[in-house]
C-alpha cells in the first residue's frame, strides 16, 4: 500500500477562485471570470459539458460581465493590472480577438446593460464627470452615443430600464448607509422612496411590468425589505420584511412571474422566492453559505455563484429541488476533513453591545498556540462564512483566526452600519480591543501574545491598534492599509470623494478627530515587528499611504518590513503574488511563534 505526505501547506493556496459568471440566454454557453491558469482569463464552457475552455489570454480580472440578448457575443470590462480603470469589450462566444466597445484612457466605466434588440450598450461612466459620473447610450452599429444621465449631487449610476426602454432606473450614492433609487422618465426624475429627512438605502431594483418596480429598501427600517412602486398611481408599498435579515439582490423570471431574493443574516445568506400571483412565499436551500451572484434564464433554471468557509468559489445549476456544480473547485490535494469551519462566538463590547465573530480553531494535531486577530476591510462589510485560502493555509500552519464583525459591519442593520461613519478610530477599534479581551478572558491567548493582520480598512485597524494598543500585540501586518486618513481622503477616486465627509470625515471641520484616528499620529508607540504588503496601482488605498508610515518607522529605526507589488491593485489578481505574499507573511510570522510542547 502506498502511502503519501501531508499535502504541502501551500496547496492551500492553489485554490482557484472565481469572480463573475454569466449564462448565455438560450443556456448553450456559460462564461467566467477566474484564475484558473494563475491569472484571471475569461473562461467558457459549452452547456450541458462543463469542461471549461479559455476565451481570453490578457491575463487581467473583469469588471461587468454579460451575454448579448440572441446568445451572439459577450461584453466584458476589464482594467490593467487593478488600476480599476475598466473598459468595455466584445468577446466572440468561443473566444479570440476582442473588439474596444469602450475605451478611453484613465476613465471608470461601470455597470454594462445591453438593449432588448442588443443593438445599444447603456453604461456609467466617470469621463467628463468624475466626481458624480454619467450614463450614455452607445449606439452598437453606428458607434454614436448620447447622454441619458447626467450625475449631480452624488455619484450617479444607471442599472436597469423599463420592458420598453422609455423608463431608465438609476440611484444615486452619498453614502454607503444612504442610496435613494429613481426612475427616470422624459424629464420627470421619481423617487421611489417616500420623502424623509432620515437617510436610508436602496440595494437593488427591477421592473416586471413597465409600470410596476419591486425594489430592497431599508427606509423606515433598520433592516432591508422587499418594496413595490407604482409609477402609475405613484405609490409605495411594504411587500415583504423578514426579523433580522438584510434582503441585499433581487432578481426576477419574467416567464414565471417570480421574484427572487437573496437575504443577508448575519455570517450566512438565505434564498427566497416569492410568486407575484398567489404571493406565496418560500425558502429555498442552497449549496453554500454566502451567494456571491444569482441568474434566473429565460426557462426558470436557477444558476449560482457562491461559496462557504471551506468550499470554494463554485457556480451551480439548479433543477428542481437539486443542484448540480458546473465548476468542481475545491483546495487541489486537500481532503475536506483539513479544513476548518469556523465557530460563531458573540461577546459585549464596552458599551454592552454584542458583536458577533468568526474563531477559526486550528486543529489539535496543527495547533501552535498562536491566535491571528483579523479585522476585516470595508468597513461597512463584514466577515462571514465566505472561503479564504490564506486562512486555510494559516490554520493548516497551526495559528487560529479571530474575526469580530465590529460595528459599521453590514449584516446587523442600518443603525449599526452607520456607527463607523465619522468615528473610523473610536467605536470599531473599541470594539476590536473588547474582542482582543475576550480572547485574554477565555484563555485563548495571552496578552502581549497576539498576532494582529488585516487588509484594507482591517490594515487601518491593526496600524490604528498597533499604535494605540501595542502591549496586545507580537507582530503586527498591514495589507494595504490606509495609515493617514487626510491624505486617504485627498487620494481615494474622484467618485468617492463626495461621500468622505460622512464616512471618514471633513478635513477642516473634523481636523483634530481626524488626527486622533489616523494611525500615523501614534508612531512613537508602534513598536512591534511590522510587516507591510502593498500593491503599486492601488486606487483606493494609494502607494503613498503605505510608503509614509514604512519611511517613518525606518527613520525611527523600527523593525518594518515593506513589500510592494508592481503589478498589482486592491488585492491580488495573480495568483504568483498571491502565494508570495502570504508565504511571506507566514515566514515573518514564524519569527514570533512559540514551539508548542507536544503533550
Amino acid at each position: 500500500m502506498i502511502t503519501f505526505p501531508k499535502p504541502d501547506v501551500e496547496q492551500f493556496l492553489r485554490t482557484f477562485s472565481i469572480a463573475d459568471f454569466a449564462v448565455s440566454p438560450d443556456e448553450k454557453h456559460l462564461v467566467f471570470s477566474t484564475n484558473l491558469s494563475g491569472k484571471y482569463n475569461l473562461w467558457g464552457m459549452d452547456l450541458p459539458n462543463s469542461f471549461p475552455y479559455p476565451l481570453t489570454s490578457i491575463d487581467q480580472s473583469c469588471q461587468g460581465l454579460i451575454y448579448d440578448k440572441k446568445s451572439r457575443f459577450i461584453i466584458a470590462g476589464f482594467d490593467q493590472d487593478g488600476n480599476e480603470n475598466t473598459q468595455f469589450y466584445g468577446v466572440p462566444l468561443n473566444g479570440g480577438t476582442m473588439k474596444e466597445i469602450v475605451n478611453h484612457e484613465n476613465t471608470r466605466n461601470f455597470m454594462p446593460k445591453l438593449s432588448n434588440d442588443s443593438k445599444k450598450l447603456y453604461y456609467t461612466t466617470s469621463r467628463g464627470n468624475p466626481s458624480f459620473l454619467n450614463s450614455y447610450c452607445l449606439d452598437l452599429e453606428s458607434g454614436q452615443e448620447r447622454l441619458v444621465l447626467e450625475g449631480k449631487d452624488a455619484a450617479t449610476y444607471l442599472f436597469g430600464f423599463s420592458p420598453d426602454e422609455e423608463t431608465l432606473l438609476y440611484y444615486k450614492h452619498f453614502a454607503n448607509t444612504y442610496t435613494l433609487l429613481y426612475a427616470k422618465k422624459g424629464n420627470e426624475d421619481i423617487l421611489l422612496t417616500p420623502p424623509t429627512e432620515k437617510q436610508h438605502t436602496v440595494n437593488d431594483g427591477v421592473f416586471v411590468s413597465d409600470s410596476m418596480i419591486y425594489l430592497l429598501t431599508d427606509y423606515d427600517s433598520d433592516f432591508t425589505y422587499l418594496a413595490s412602486y407604482n409609477l402609475e398611481t405613484n405609490k409605495f408599498c411594504k411587500v415583504k420584511e423578514l426579523e433580522n435579515e438584510s434582503f441585499t439582490a433581487i432578481t426576477y423570471s419574467k416567464e414565471n412571474q417570480l421574484l427572487y431574493i437573496t437575504s443577508q443574516k448575519g455570517v450566512e445568506d438565505q434564498l427566497y422566492e416569492i410568486n407575484l400571483q398567489n404571493e406565496n412565499w418560500r425558502n429555498i436551500p442552497v449549496p453554500c453559505s454566502v451567494i456571491n451572484k444569482l441568474e434566473v434564464a429565460a426557462s426558470g433554471t436557477l444558476y449560482l455563484f457562491g461559496m462557504s468557509a471551506t468550499k470554494p468559489h463554485n457556480i451551480y445549476k439548479n433543477t428542481g429541488d437539486e443542484w448540480v456544480s458546473l465548476t468542481k473547485y475545491t483546495v487541489p490535494g486537500v481532503d475536506s476533513n483539513e479544513l476548518v469551519e469556523p465557530d460563531i462566538i458573540t461577546y459585549p463590547s464596552f458599551d454592552g453591545r454584542e458583536i458577533e465573530s468568526l474563531f477559526f480553531r486550528a486543529k489539535n494535531e496543527n495547533d501552535n498556540g498562536e491566535v491571528i486577530f483579523w479585522p476585516h476591510g470595508g468597513p461597512q462589510a463584514a466577515e462571514r462564512k465566505f472561503f479564504r485560502a490564506s486562512f486555510q493555509f494559516f490554520l493548516n500552519n497551526g495559528y487560529s483566526i479571530f474575526a469580530p464583525n465590529f460595528r459599521g459591519s453590514t449584516g446587523y442593520g442600518l443603525e449599526f452600519m452607520k456607527m463607523v461613519e465619522g468615528d473610523w478610530g473610536n467605536g470599531p477599534r473599541l470594539d476590536n480591543v473588547a474582542g482582543l479581551d475576550w480572547l485574554i478572558d477565555q484563555r485563548h491567548v495571552q496578552k502581549g501574545n497576539i498576532l494582529l493582520m488585516g487588509g484594507s480598512f482591517g490594515g487601518y485597524m491593526a496600524l490604528l491598534l498597533h499604535g494605540r494598543h501595542a502591549d496586545y500585540f507580537k507582530a503586527v501586518v498591514d495589507i494595504f492599509g490606509p495609515s493617514n486618513l487626510f491624505s486617504f481622503i485627498n487620494s481615494v477616486p474622484e467618485d468617492w470623494k463626495p461621500v468622505m465627509d460622512q464616512w471618514v470625515g471633513n478635513p477642516e471641520k473634523d481636523k483634530e478627530k481626524l488626527i486622533e484616528f489616523s494611525p500615523i499620529t501614534y508612531l512613537e508607540s508602534m513598536i512591534k515587528p511590522m510587516l507591510v504588503i502593498q500593491g503599486a496601482n492601488d486606487p483606493r488605498v494609494v502607494k503613498e499611504e503605505s510608503d509614509q508610515i514604512v519611511q517613518a518607522l525606518k527613520d525611527k529605526g523600527r523593525d518594518v518590513d515593506y513589500m510592494l507589488l508592481e503589478n498589482e491593485g486592491h488585492g491580488f489578481s495573480k495568483k504568483e503574488n498571491e502565494i508570495a505574499v502570504y508565504q511571506k507573511i507566514l515566514s515573518f510570522l514564524k519569527r514570533f511563534t512559540a514551539v508548542k510542547e507536544k503533550v
